[in-house]
């Protein structure tokens, strides 16, 4: 038996109450189409609110060549994460590369990361809960709760982390894939405009004398090359310069 969402039903009973909010907003971007940095903003802000004793959140996000895309709900969330990165250890970070939930109940008594923890206690954090981004077996990022006191949180705010960051997960996927189409469809759309500018401006040098495609090419680059401007910026003056000679003509 499923739910109205399509999820098993017992799946669906168990679901923490808190969460309910959480997944419905995130299913709205998803309809909204925004962009990742509003996911990942949405993201820490939610996190934020649905983990009781939460002073602050972030989200990591790490692409195929290594890039991090970061947001943090406030200061302290940035300061801590900021040290991980510096020192390369962390929650966090083992969070991601383990690819399981792991929980800090005291940083001045944890001993598993030892620069960071030193690091780290000056500030206002004294817990962290943190989950990787997983989706299809692939670690994206990792997403963290901060607080200000000790043993914050418990077996219950692992099980709502844990369902938290697989939707987040979901949401951050998508909205990276549809960011990525966008950015593939402007991209094709400009060359598609280059090389159509470059293929109406070789054939009115082709009217004019050019000896052939080849050729009126290589002088539509070599005024390029002399100019400091690209093939497509010659190309697209030809075209204007031969459209103002056609309207002289038609008025004449």
């Amino acid at each position: 038996m499923t739910d109205p969402a399509g999820r098993p039903a017992d799946r669906f009973e168990a679901e923490p109450a808190e969460l309910s909010p959480a997944l419905r907003q995130m299913a709205g971007l998803v309809l909204s189409r925004e962009t990742v940095d509003s996911a990942l903003r949405l993201v820490t802000t939610l996190a934020q609110a649905t983990i009781p004793g939460t002073i602050g959140a972030g989200v990591t996000l790490v692409d195929e060549h290594g890039k991090r895309s970061r947001a943090s709900s406030n200061h302290a969330v940035e300061e801590a994460d900021g040290l991980q990165y510096k020192l390369d250890e962390g929650p966090c970070l083992t969070a991601w590369r383990s690819r399981h939930l792991v929980r800090l109940d005291d940083t001045t008594t944890d001993t598993r990361w030892p620069a960071w923890t030193s690091a780290v206690n000056p500030t206002v954090v004294r817990s962290v809960l943190s989950a990787a981004l997983v989706v299809d077996d692939e670690a994206i990022g990792a997403i963290k709760v901060y607080s200000d006191r000790p043993d914050n949180y418990d077996a219950h705010a692992e099980r709502v982390m844990s369902l938290f960051a697989q939707q987040a997960a979901i949401l951050l996927t998508n909205t990276q894939s549809l960011q990525h189409a966008r950015q593939l469809s402007r991209q094709l759309t400009h060359a598609l405009g280059s090389r159509d500018a470059i293929s109406r401006a070789t054939g009115i040098l082709m009217a004019r004398g050019a000896a052939d495609g080849h050729a009126a090419f290589m002088l539509l680059a070599d005024t390029a090359g002399r100019s400091g401007r690209t093939v497509e910026e010659v190309a697209r003056e030809v075209l204007t310069a031969t459209a103002s000679d056609d309207a002289d003509r038609s008025r004449a």
